[in-house]
């Protein structure tokens, strides 16, 4: 495709860009698509998971030849309350997502290439190369916080092999039996094999400074208080998610943006668990289904769909406020730990970011996790993002 001007531009080499490459070129085979990524390869480092209520059956489908692992059940563990969820829970891992884009032979990636600028229908690289497009989109990660009022998911994964089996036999979604630190703090396990775990500790903090050596240490303690002995580290990966608070949509992404957007860079994660996979593949449907379309019309598009999830999602914004303002930070988890007394199909709808209003007022009723007084202010939010910010 050198010297020719491709359909469709994406910047960034994340799961949202692949997926919308792959959904596009499944349903137009003809267009021309290419993918420009700032590091060596695609998806970089990184492990990405979702519950089985997360998708219908087609986006089910069209994912498993990405899926590495999958489990039929997932629990969770409290200071006073553990559970089995009978939920299937599957990853992707950085490794399985290469694998396929590099089957897909229609697909042009440029790695190593650093955007310097980029436009509706052009994307400059830092090699002085211009690549026009008739459609570009900016899919290069977490961008600028203007309208936003943020708490952080911040973590630090070991991927490791254990001397003897650890006996984990499906994902622990939240283990917060630990000690409290730095806001709400749980680990998180997922078990590839019989002796081979990612222990991933993961703290809900007012800010985004990330200790690596604390987390690590943490990680240490967490394995030897269970009897594993790490026989080998296979990898680590790091991040810090935004967990919003409140945001006001027009600033975030103001109507004069020329460029469409995907994946964080859109605002498109779940706003409390921080987990982007669902809306990734909603963007790409959403997107495959309305090709082809022009950089302006794509921008117009992108942000509309981006509007109305922030819209759909408003009480889950209510509820991290709640989450990170109202009561002491070491007690945050009292509020997870009576979220996940609640029912199976509640959690589920939770999970997928759809809950129905009964579905709100059954975790609103009943004995506040957090202090009325406390909570009762929280519950407007455009005072609340003026007061913020």
């Amino acid at each position: 495709m050198n010297g020719r001007t491709r359909d469709l531009i994406l910047a960034g080499g994340g799961l949202a860009s692949c997926l919308i490459a792959l959904r596009v070129a499944a349903r137009h085979p003809e267009a021309r698509i290419g993918l420009v990524e700032t590091g060596p390869v695609l998806g970089g480092n990184h492990t990405w998971s979702f519950h089985a209520g997360d998708l219908d059956a087609s986006q089910h489908a069209f994912l498993a030849p990405l899926v590495q692992h999958r489990w039929p059940e997932q629990q969770v563990r409290f200071p006073r309350y553990a559970r089995r969820l009978d939920a299937g829970y599957f990853s992707i891992t950085d490794e399985s997502l290469r694998r396929h884009m590099a089957r897909q032979d229609l697909l042009e990636v440029m790695t190593d290439s650093a955007v310097t600028a980029l436009g509706p229908d052009f994307v400059e690289i830092d090699n002085g190369k211009r690549l026009q497009g008739n459609a570009v989109i900016d899919a290069r990660g977490p961008g600028a916080t203007q309208g936003m009022t943020l708490g952080f998911q911040k973590f630090l994964g070991r991927e490791v092999k254990t001397a003897e089996a650890h006996g984990v036999d499906c994902p622990v979604i939240m283990d917060a039996t630990v000690s409290q630190a730095d806001g709400y703090r749980f680990v998180y396990l997922l078990p590839f094999d019989a002796t081979t775990l990612l222990i991933e500790d993961t703290r809900y903090s007012d800010g985004a400074a990330l200790s690596e050596a604390e987390l690590a240490a943490a990680i240490d303690a967490y394995a030897a208080d269970r009897g594993w002995h790490i026989a080998e580290t296979l990898r680590e990966e790091r991040g810090v998610l935004p967990i919003l608070l409140a945001g006001d949509f027009e600033r975030f992404w103001p109507p004069g943006d020329a460029v469409a957007r995907a994946g964080l860079r859109a605002g498109l994660f779940h706003p409390t668990t921080g987990y982007s996979l669902p809306q990734a593949m909603a963007l790409a449907d959403a997107i495959a289904e309305h090709w082809p379309m022009d950089g302006a019309a794509l921008a117009a598009f992108t942000r509309d769909h981006a509007r109305r999830f922030w819209s759909e999602t408003r009480f889950f914004r209510l509820l991290n406020r709640m989450l990170f303002r109202a009561g002491r930070p070491e007690l945050r988890y009292r509020v997870l730990e009576r979220f996940y007394t609640l029912s199976e199909p509640l959690i589920t709808n939770f999970y997928a970011a759809k809950l129905k209003l009964r579905d709100k007022a059954r975790i609103l009723v009943g004995k506040p996790p957090v202090p009325v007084t406390e909570a009762i202010p929280l519950v407007r939010e455009d005072p609340f993002i003026r007061r913020e910010q």
